[in-house]
């Protein structure tokens, strides 16, 4: 049967690690998490089971709660090893996972809350439930849209991107870290 979401515990980003992927579609999840630790003040990261981690603090109702910001350092089609280890440590379940992520069949700038259901051929996602052995976790995704013509995914989702697509892609950024907020802050239930 499956999970309801609870409590985000962490808010794990999917990317590639190097600065020639960071201004790229397919590191949405790196650039929100980036966003996140900006307006929360992180100064410090540090290496955890394969990841990027920094620990900032969240208020929903009267309560402050801990939340792990990660950055797998793997590469994207392996980031559930590093995710799934971090889990284990914190004891940390599925279903107090939100991962961010890019994903072509939403429209550029669409972002969405989804909890468990299909991984749309993002081998990111796979490699997540694969480690974690269930599909049952959060996502918000990142809408990049498909590739013009006849350009292949891969090299639309890691083209280097400037000018007004770099700008749009960091506004939606910001936007998608302003719903994952809405998320800590009100829980995922409330964003589906």
């Amino acid at each position: 049967m499956p999970q309801a979401p609870k409590d985000v515990r962490i808010v794990c980003g999917l990317g590639n690690p190097g600065s020639e992927y960071a201004l790229t579609r397919h590191n949405a999840g790196f650039a929100v998490v980036d966003a996140l630790a900006e307006r929360f003040g992180v100064r410090y990261w540090k290496s955890e089971g394969g990841c990027d981690v920094a620990v900032v603090k969240t208020h929903y109702g009267l309560e402050t709660h801990e939340v792990i910001l990660a950055k797998p350092q793997s590469y994207m089609n392996t980031s559930g090893g590093p995710l799934s280890k971090l889990a284990r440590a914190h004891k940390v379940s599925p279903a107090e996972i939100l991962v961010v992520h890019d994903e072509v069949d939403l429209p550029q700038g669409r972002i969405q809350v989804k909890f468990g259901g299909g991984l749309n051929a993002h081998n990111g996602l796979r490699s997540i439930a694969d480690k974690l052995g269930t599909r049952d976790f959060s996502r918000v995704r990142c809408g990049i849209g498909r590739p013009p013509g006849k350009m292949s995914v891969a090299d639309y989702a890691l083209r280097k991107l400037k000018g007004n697509f770099a700008e749009e892609f960091l506004v939606m950024a910001q936007e998608a870290a302003d719903t994952v907020e809405r998320c800590l802050e009100q829980g995922v239930s409330s964003q589906l």
